[in-house]
C-alpha cells in the first residue's frame, strides 16, 4: 500500500467540489505493476461515479490491478448502477478504501460484496483526510440535517463594521476570492435582512464554473425591498425568504418575483433557525454557509447549530464601542464556557489571516 495514490485520489475528488451535491466527493486511482494506469472522479450529480470513470479511462487491462478510492464503493442502484459490479467484472485484485460510506444503502455492504468475490480490501487509508472532504455529506446522511458553517470577516480589534455600519471592505480581494470558493462548496447561503438592507448583496458565486448557492434570507416581517439585488435576480438564482409575520400583499409580490417563502416560528432572537434548517433539509439542501449578521451568528451558537467556523481577520483597527463585532447576543460569562474550535486550519491571503475550525455540537 502506498499512501501517495490515495493522496492523488483525494486531489481528484476535490475537482468535483460544488457539482456533486447531495452526492459525496469521490476520487479513484488504479495502479498496476507500480504505475498509475487510470484515474477518475465523480464529476457531477447523476453522472458516473469515480470508480466507473477510472475503469473507463484505463490505459491497459485492469485485471490484477489495485484500486485506491476515497469512499467505500456503492453496492446499490441509484442514478448509476453499483460500482462494486464494475470492480468485480474488471478483475481488480485489491481495493484500498479511505472512508466508510455512512449511507444505510451502503454502510459496509460494498466492502462485504467485494470480499465475498475474493477481492482483498483494506480500509481506513488516510481516513481523516477522506472524511474531511465529505464532512457535509456525512453529516447530512447521519443527522438528516444540513451542515451549518458560520463565516465572517473582522478587523484585528474584532469589528465587522464601523460605528456607522460601513463594512466595505474589511477583508482584501484575495480573501473575498476565497469566499467565493467557499460558496461553491455549499448548497445554500444565508444572511439576515439587516445584511441585505446594509449591503444589497447578490450572494452569488463569482468563480468560473461555480454553481450559485440557493440564497436564504431571514426576514421575519418581510421588510425586504423589491428593488434589492436579491429580489431582482430571484428568477435567475433560487431564493428563499424565511418569515414569521403575515403580510399577504408583500408575500404575493415576492412570489411573483420568483421567491419561495417559508413560514417558520419565532424565538426571542427572531427566526427559529432550527425549524428552518429542518424544513430546508427535507428539500435536499445539505449545507448552509451563514454570512451574517451578528444576531444570526449569536442565535446559531446559542442554539447549538454550528458545525464549522470560517473567520477572516484583516490587519486593520477600527475602534469604537458602537462598532459591531461578529457575534451578537449576551455572550458567555466565564472563559471556561468559551467555544473551542478543533481541527483548525490557518492560511494567509495578502496579509489577511484565515482561520477555519470544526465545532463539536453539544449532545
Amino acid at each position: 500500500m502506498d499512501e501517495k495514490y490515495m493522496k492523488k485520489a483525494l486531489e481528484l475528488a476535490l475537482l468535483g467540489e460544488g457539482h456533486t451535491s447531495p452526492n459525496p466527493l469521490v476520487g479513484a486511482v488504479i495502479v498496476k505493476d507500480g504505475k498509475i494506469i487510470a484515474q477518475g472522479y465523480h464529476e457531477k450529480y447523476g453522472r458516473e461515479h469515480a470508480e466507473r470513470n477510472a475503469l473507463k479511462n484505463c490505459l491497459e487491462d485492469p485485471e490484477g490491478a489495485e484500486m485506491y478510492v476515497t469512499l467505500e464503493p456503492c453496492c446499490h442502484y441509484g442514478k448509476q448502477p453499483p460500482c462494486t459490479d464494475a470492480i468485480i467484472r474488471a478483475g481488480i485484485k485489491k481495493v484500498y478504501v479511505g472512508s466508510d460510506d455512512p449511507n444505510p444503502k451502503v454502510s459496509g455492504g460494498g466492502i462485504k460484496i467485494l470480499k465475498n468475490h475474493g477481492i482483498s480490501v483494506e480500509t481506513g487509508v488516510l481516513k481523516d483526510e477522506c472524511d474531511k472532504i465529505n464532512e457535509i455529506f456525512m453529516h447530512y446522511i447521519k443527522e438528516k440535517q444540513p451542515f451549518i458553517a458560520l463565516k465572517y470577516a473582522m478587523t484585528l480589534d474584532g469589528k465587522i463594521s464601523t460605528k456607522s455600519g460601513d463594512s466595505k471592505w474589511i477583508s482584501n480581494e484575495k480573501s473575498r476570492e476565497h469566499v467565493h470558493k467557499l460558496r461553491k462548496k455549499y448548497s445554500s447561503i444565508l444572511v439576515g435582512i439587516n445584511t441585505v438592507i446594509a449591503d444589497d448583496p447578490m450572494l452569488n458565486c463569482r468563480i468560473e464554473k461555480g454553481v450559485d448557492p440557493v440564497r436564504i434570507i431571514c426576514d421575519s416581517s418581510l421588510k425586504i425591498s423589491p428593488y434589492t439585488n436579491i429580489v431582482k435576480s430571484a428568477k435567475d438564482i433560487p431564493t428563499i425568504i424565511a418569515y414569521c409575520n403575515e403580510n399577504e400583499e408583500k408575500a404575493n409580490l415576492l412570489k411573483e418575483s420568483g421567491i419561495e417563502l417559508i413560514k417558520v416560528g419565532k424565538t426571542k432572537n427572531g427566526i427559529d433557525l432550527k425549524e428552518l434548517f429542518t424544513e430546508i433539509g427535507q428539500t435536499g439542501i445539505d449545507s448552509v454557509l451563514v454570512e451574517g449578521g451578528a444576531m444570526i451568528h449569536a442565535s446559531l451558537l446559542e442554539g447549538n447549530l454550528v458545525d464549522r467556523v470560517y473567520a477572516y481577520i484583516a490587519p486593520k483597527i477600527i475602534g469604537g464601542r458602537k462598532a459591531a463585532g461578529p457575534i451578537g447576543g449576551s455572550g458567555i460569562e466565564k472563559m471556561s464556557r468559551a467555544l473551542v474550535l478543533s481541527d483548525t486550519e490557518r492560511k494567509e491571503f495578502d496579509g489577511d489571516i484565515f482561520i477555519s475550525g470544526r465545532v463539536k455540537r453539544k449532545e
